[in-house]
């Protein structure tokens, strides 16, 4: 019971370091390091790989090991175009769900701090707030299942992919698109709700199809790789995995456009 424990915290911590960009897309997960700074055997970290690996937040990498996973544009597309409806929902839920007790005073404790304060610093300031911010509407729509769904997308890990990309006045751009939608929200408006946040989250995606392929893993690594492992040891969510498409319909819609 004490060693499964020990893994939970371990896994957790390495999750939650994920999640708020203190470990980001592509970086190594050195045994040594991690089992100095944590005080663990190597048995046990790496049986924390393997659980974060099944659930798609990490990879095995040979003659590398273990690193935090890089998506090609068309994985990072496809996980943008599910969120979006994902958080379309969050977002109309939690604008109808501000006159429920504690609600209200849940969301404008996360959120006022994030919105209210001075102008971001740089890109990891910026993932870490925002990975915040939309954390605040999923809770704030009080469905778990939601709230866990978003989690396994790692809008995070996503984002820090791709942190030498953004400039300052996307960053000022995405704060304010964030506080339009947090007044939205405030003013209980589920459809004004939906409309900012799919507003931001488009002009997001369109971000992801802009930065430079060299910021993604190829797509020729994609194919190689799903040709040499089931689907089932890399996958987006745990069980059992769709076959991957070659392109999204995010992809096609910007090729038509």
């Amino acid at each position: 019971m004490a060693a499964k424990g020990k893994l939970a915290t371990l896994v957790a911590e390495l999750d939650a370091r994920m999640e708020n960009a203190a470990l980001v897309s592509g970086q190594r997960l050195v045994e040594a390091d991690l089992t100095q700074e944590f005080g663990i055997s190597r048995a046990l970290l790496r049986e924390a790989f393997r659980h974060l690996a099944a659930e798609g937040a990490i990879e095995m990498v040979p003659n590398r090991g273990a690193e935090v996973r890089r998506l090609t544009k068309c994985e990072a597309l496809e996980l943008f175009e599910i969120r979006t409806e994902l958080e379309v929902l969050a977002a109309r839920r939690a604008a109808s769900r501000m006159g429920t007790p504690g609600v209200a005073q849940v969301f404008e404790a996360s959120v006022t701090p994030l919105l209210s304060g001075p102008q971001l610093s740089g890109a990891m300031e910026y993932i870490s707030e925002n990975e915040a911010f939309h954390r605040a509407i999923f809770v704030a729509a009080g469905n778990e299942t939601l709230l866990d769904l978003a989690r396994k997308l790692r809008l995070s890990q996503i984002m820090s992919q791709l942190r030498a990309a953004m400039t300052p006045e996307m960053l000022a751009l995405s704060q304010r698109e964030h506080r339009a939608v947090a007044t939205a929200i405030r003013r209980e408006d589920p459809a004004m709700a939906e409309a900012e946040i799919r507003q931001h989250l488009d002009r997001a995606t369109q971000f992801v199809y802009q930065a430079p392929e060299r910021m993604f893993r190829p797509e020729a690594e994609r194919s190689a790789k799903d040709n040499g492992e089931s689907a089932a040891k890399r996958p987006l969510f745990p069980g059992p995995q769709p076959k991957p498409t070659r392109v999204s319909s995010a992809l096609r819609d910007q090729e038509e456009y």
